[in-house]
Parts: structure tokens; C-alpha cells; sequence
């Protein structure tokens, strides 16, 4: 098969011979004539056998080829009118590289009515579908939009520890486990690590896998994930939310140029959005004048709805959050000192943190703030959260030999990927979902 080209490769060639390879995606006889459809990654094309002018082991054969097998075909490059894309392969040979089962366990067809969950216990057949291979086109430009720009930043790309010796954020929901003679656990964040690494090298950025073992089973939860992650030296919240805007920007910009083609199958109208910054008391007042319920520290999802109604087509960054609703590592206001990146007019109050969340089509897409510094608050405040000093000596000791200010933010992949295509479950935006109920396939 050293020959074999892309099948979207027919379609610009001069050639008259090719030799194309992939998955049938359906066949039928018609009177005289058979016809196939084969499909690899690139596109379909149309596989057509008159009885007068084929094989005849080929013509016998060509309906007879269960769906999803994989054959090889070579044959002749026609010009075709009534074939899609305007050209068609009329076969010299076809090989049946791997025949599939008669009966498929879920409906691969472009407009699959299989429930999303025997789907996913079967995810390796739905991913031949174009449909789902389109979601994981995006998700890769993502990623891609994700590292380029932050190599732009003159970000340093790091790698972090999965296995820890306690909690990264505290809370009790951490997936325990044996590690020699000790009890570790898998990370529920990078965040300690990248802190440590921003404090020398000043600007860092991670793509990092995360465990969480909250008990939710939500359409926007899970408990396997992977997180986008960006940490600053010298810089407050307001330096990292301008980093994060145009970071989603960029990465909508690429997905645009480069997925043109997916969104159509998608059918997703994507614009580049636009930003707002507003304060959590800000939110408040706005909520009670729309009558809706707003958390004391945090926002529920239907204040996250309703921002991006208000708000459509952009980043809604909520900053000055209440400090109980951060985690121990958020710098309260009071102890933020001024830097040159900092913004005017900001809150001194005592329950006021320098943490924020960033709201993208009615869902959260990030949180993250400036960072504590200062050993001495460092342990203050993890002793407000109920936390154990002891267990952060190695983070608190890291803070002790000229650590700066520094902020930064985690931003989930498959949260952005289901926001971005308008998905109604970020099982969708998953190859092998992990949540409550699946640890298979």
C-alpha cells in the first residue's frame, strides 16, 4: 500500500490510476451496476462497478462487503456528474484488508440516533463516524492554538508530578492510593508545581491531566480531565485575565482558519469573542434586579447563563470574588501590593480576594488570581481552610528565598472544547470519558 493517497488527494489529481484505502461506508446494487462508498480521514468518494467493464470476483464481492470493513481499491480516476465531489473510481482490484461484523452494536451514520452511553461503551466504532472525528479535529487545533500561543508569551512548557503526598487544594475528594509504604494521591491540580516553577522562570505553561472524585454525574463534570495551565511571575489577576482573553481568542481565531470544513459538519456559528470585566458584588446587583438567586461566594449556573445572555459572545471575567470562595492559595486583597501591572480601582475589603472566574458561554471556563507569596499569610490561610501547614512544607519552604508576586489560571480542555461547538455534554469533547459510573473502554 506504499502508493495509496488520501481520497481527498482524487479530487485535485490529473492522474487516471489510484490506489485508495479506508472504511466502507455503505454499498448497493443498482440493476447492473454496484456502487460503493469509501471513506477514509480525508473525505469519501464514490466506487463504481459496471458488469460489463469490471472483474468479475470484484463485481460479485463489492455489495457484499459488510459496513466498516477495510478494503484497498485500485482502479480507474473517471469524471462523474451524477457522483458526489464530481469524480469516481471505477475498480481494476479491491482487497479486504479486515472484514467487519455483519452487525454493527451502534448506528455509525452521520446522524446516529444511538444514546450517547452504548455510544461510549463502544467509542472505538463511534469514532469512525465524521461527526465525532470532527469534535477531535477541533479539540487537536486547540491544543495546537493553545501551545502557539503560548510559546508566543515566551511561556516555558513544563511537566509536573501526577502522584502527590496530600491535597492540592484542599477538600477531602482525592483519589488515595499506595505508594510503597506511604498513602499519596492522584493530583487534583499541577497549581503548587507551577507556582514554584513561575517563581524562577516567570512565565510557565502545562497541559496537565487531573483527578477530581467528587461524586457528580452532571452534563459539564468529570472526573478524569485535562487542564490548560498558565502561571506569571510579577503580575496580579488583571495581567493574567488580559493573558487569558487573547489565549481564547487566538485559539477561536485558529479553529475558524483551520476547521472550516468541522464546523460545517457541526453546524457551529463561531465568532471571535469579545471581553468584559465585572466584579462579584457587580454580578450581585445585577442578578437581583433580573430576580435571580446569587451564592454568597460563588455563582450558581443560572448566573452564569444569564451573564452570557447580558453578555453574548464574550469572556465575562468576575473578579474581586469573595475570598471564602477561593482556595487557600488566592491572595486576599488586603495583602496584594501594587505592581505594575496592576489595575486601578480595585477592592481593599477584608473578604475580597485577587482571585476571578471567567465566564464563556454561559459556563465557567477558568478561575485562577494572583497567588500568595508571603510564607507567613500562606500559612494563615491554609489554616482558615482547615488545612494542615504540615502537609505544605515543601510549598510554604519555596516561598522563603525570594519568591515574587505572581497570578495565573486553569483552564479545562474539554470544557472549552464543548463550549466552543455548542455540545450538550462534555462527554462528547472526551475520547474515553472517566466519570462516576465509567472506567471502560
Amino acid at each position: 500500500m506504499k502508493n495509496r493517497v488520501p481520497i481527498s488527494e482524487i479530487f485535485k489529481s490529473k492522474s487516471k490510476k489510484a490506489e485508495i484505502a479506508g472504511w466502507v461506508k455503505n454499498s448497493r446494487a443498482l440493476g447492473k451496476i454496484k456502487f460503493l462508498v469509501l471513506r477514509d480521514i480525508s473525505g469519501e468518494i464514490q466506487i463504481t462497478a459496471p458488469e460489463k467493464s469490471t472483474d468479475r470476483k470484484v463485481f460479485e464481492i463489492i455489495d457484499k462487503i459488510p459496513r466498516e470493513s477495510v478494503i484497498s481499491v485500485i482502479g480507474e480516476i473517471k469524471e462523474s456528474k451524477q457522483a458526489p465531489g464530481g469524480k469516481e473510481i471505477i475498480p481494476d482490484k479491491i482487497e479486504i484488508l479486515n472484514k467487519s461484523e455483519e452487525l454493527l452494536p451502534i448506528d455509525v451514520s452521520d446522524f446516529s440516533k444511538t444514546e450517547l452511553p452504548k455510544r461510549l461503551d463502544y467509542r472505538f466504532l463511534d469514532l469512525h463516524r465524521r461527526r465525532i472525528q470532527a469534535i477531535f479535529q477541533v479539540q487537536s487545533t486547540i491544543l495546537q492554538g493553545f501551545r502557539e500561543f503560548m510559546i508566543k508569551e515566551k511561556a516555558i512548557e513544563a511537566v509536573f508530578p501526577s502522584i502527590i503526598s496530600s491535597s492540592s487544594e484542599g477538600g477531602t475528594e482525592l483519589y488515595k492510593l499506595k505508594y510503597f509504604e506511604r498513602d499519596a494521591y492522584l493530583s487534583q491540580s499541577c497549581q503548587l508545581y507551577k507556582q514554584m516553577l513561575a517563581c524562577s522562570m516567570e512565565k510557565v505553561f502545562t497541559l496537565f491531566t487531573v483527578w477530581r472524585a467528587e461524586k457528580h454525574n452532571t452534563t459539564r463534570h468529570l472526573n478524569e480531565s485535562r487542564q490548560l495551565d498558565f502561571e506569571m511571575a510579577f503580575a496580579d489577576e488583571f495581567a493574567v485575565m488580559d493573558v487569558l482573553a487573547r489565549c481564547v481568542q487566538y485559539i477561536v481565531k485558529k479553529v475558524l482558519e483551520e476547521n472550516k470544513e468541522e464546523l460545517k459538519i457541526l453546524e457551529v456559528k463561531l465568532n471571535v469573542p469579545k471581553t468584559k470585566y465585572i466584579t462579584f458584588k457587580e454580578v450581585a446587583d445585577l442578578m437581583k434586579k433580573n430576580k435571580i438567586h446569587i451564592g454568597k461566594d460563588d455563582l450558581t449556573p443560572e448566573v452564569e447563563k444569564k451573564l452570557c445572555e447580558i453578555y453574548p459572545d464574550t469572556i465575562v471575567f468576575v473578579h474581586d470574588w469573595p475570598i471564602s470562595g477561593k482556595p487557600f492559595y488566592i491572595m486576599p486583597k488586603q495583602g496584594q501590593k501594587s505592581l505594575p501591572a496592576s489595575s486601578n480601582g480595585q477592592s481593599k475589603g477584608k473578604d475580597s480576594s485577587a482571585g476571578f472566574d471567567a465566564i464563556y458561554q454561559g459556563v465557567e471556563i477558568s478561575s485562577g488570581g494572583q497567588r500568595v507569596h508571603i510564607p507567613e499569610l500562606l500559612v494563615e490561610r491554609l489554616k482558615a481552610k482547615g488545612l494542615n501547614p504540615k502537609n505544605f512544607e515543601s510549598y510554604i519552604e519555596s516561598f522563603k528565598y525570594g519568591a515574587p508576586p505572581h497570578a495565573g489560571w486553569g483552564m479545562g480542555l474539554e470544557r472549552l472544547t464543548m463550549l466552543i461547538l455548542g455540545l450538550n455534554n462534555i462527554r462528547e469533547a472526551v475520547l474515553f470519558p472517566r466519570d462516576r459510573d465509567r472506567l471502560t473502554p
